[in-house]
């Protein structure tokens, strides 16, 4: 069927089942686009005797809406012949007919705003309308008062509401497919909110599920924090991942990376490396070879060449005294040592980032840590916030400025963790555009 055809035109008799208007009942308002008999004469004569009506207007222009009814049954009494509806100054409806529901089929496009039901088996065939027109507004044409339960039947099973039929003129049935249709958007919205509530929580679930339990059994005097804030709005997870697991020898391994770019692929690929990071820590592997394996799984699950990933990984020797480090174009790591300032360790010796070169290579930087220290693992989130409404950006000195004031104050644990975001945020000048990983380690003095 043309679009004109859809838009503008009544369906012709050729149609089975399709009926355009015959009569124009005294409740109907008279269509001012239409010529009067005078005016048909004299176009007859100007064409030589063969007349066309002039293309109906469009009901878009200037003027009140335009809802369109579709009208499905034989219509006895007559009642919707008529081409439209309309109650002063108000909406004016379209009619369609259509005498059953296969003819109701071939008008029904999304120009069709409600459906009225005129059928003997309406109950029967409610179901099946809502399954064809699932966005469209549904009324039922009833006989008379509802002694049998009929009209209340429908609107239980799905229809907006019913109209008795000797009830049917232009306030009347106006107001009822007004009424029907804003409910039914109503209901459409209130289903999509209901939907989206249901999808976030399962994302929600989905999300908790993929953030690192860390395994810390037997690490006596070690305690350990995190904090992870997603970049992307309504978010529990972004890019960035960490993880920390004791091993059987008593070593403590820590890890943190950021992958680059945002959204949910970011994400996925960002817990396939954690856990790919846990299963080979598990099995034995450590420094350069886990690396290069971790590049291995990056470069196999990208879905781009242009995809990398940045790496640090600290591994505690088992009398937590020292610690090799890691790092694959990564930030280097907070320390504060017992008796001296916080800094950060040292990085010249680190390797490329996962991804970038194949031949890649990684040194081991050994770190001597005595009785008491902390060790901070962040990720560049924390550190590309800018200070102010500038340009000038926090960066790794002003992170570590930030630290060593709140290590001063006596803070620890999660509380140091939450002082230092929020401040980096607060001189942000609001939320933190990157996702933001931070992972604390701290062993006191005996």
């Amino acid at each position: 069927m043309s679009a004109a055809r859809r838009g503008t035109e009544r369906p012709s008799a050729a149609d089975t089942g399709a009926e355009g208007p015959a009569a124009m009942p005294a409740h109907a308002a008279a269509d001012p686009a239409a010529p009067s008999p005078q005016e048909q004469e004299q176009l007859q004569e100007q064409q030589g005797g063969a007349f066309t009506l002039p293309r109906q207007r469009q009901d878009s222009v200037a003027g009140p809406a335009v809802l369109t009814l579709l009208v499905v049954g034989d219509d006895p009494t007559g009642a919707f012949t008529a081409p439209y509806f309309q109650e002063g100054a108000g909406p004016r409806v379209r009619v369609l007919r259509a005498r059953n529901l296969t003819a109701a089929g071939r008008l029904l496009t999304d120009d069709v705003h409600c459906i009225l039901l005129d059928l003997p088996d309406v109950l029967e065939r409610l179901p099946e309308v809502l399954r064809i027109a699932p966005g469209t507004a549904v009324l039922v044409l009833t006989d008379g008062a509802d002694e049998d339960g009929r009209a209340a039947e429908a609107v239980r099973i799905g229809a907006q509401d019913h109209i008795a039929r000797e009830s049917v003129d232009a306030p009347t049935l106006t107001r009822a497919v007004r009424y029907a249709v804003e409910r039914k958007r109503a209901d459409l919205a209130q289903r999509q909110l209901t939907e989206s509530r249901l999808l976030a929580q399962e994302n929600s679930r989905l999300e908790r599920g993929l953030l690192p339990t860390p395994l810390l059994q037997g690490a006596t005097g070690l305690r350990f924090a995190a904090r992870y804030r997603p970049g992307r709005s309504r978010a529990l997870l972004g890019g960035d991942f960490y993880d920390t697991v004791r091993t059987a020898d008593g070593t403590v391994h820590a890890m943190i990376g950021d992958v680059c770019g945002h959204g949910p692929d970011a994400a996925a690929l960002g817990v396939e490396l954690r856990i790919a990071w846990r299963a080979l820590t598990f099995a034995g592997l450590g420094g350069e070879a886990l690396l290069r394996t971790m590049q291995d799984v990056l470069v196999h699950e990208r879905s781009d060449e242009e995809i990398f990933a940045t790496l640090c990984i600290v591994d505690i020797a088992p009398d937590g005294d020292s610690a090799d480090v890691h790092l694959a174009g990564h930030p280097a790591p907070l320390v504060a040592l017992a008796g001296r300032e916080p800094g950060l360790l040292p990085f010249e010796e680190g390797g490329p980032a996962l991804g970038l070169l194949p031949d890649a290579y990684w040194h081991r930087i050994r770190v001597r840590l005595d009785s008491g220290w902390r060790l901070m693992l962040y990720t560049d989130g924390l550190i590309e916030g800018r200070i102010g409404e500038g340009t000038l950006r926090l960066g790794q000195d002003g992170m570590v400025r930030i630290t060593s004031r709140m290590l001063a104050a006596g803070l620890g644990g999660e509380e140091l963790l939450d002082a230092v975001v929020t401040e980096a945020r607060d001189l942000n000048g609001g939320e933190l555009t990157d996702d933001v990983a931070v992972v604390l380690l701290e062993r006191h003095e005996a």
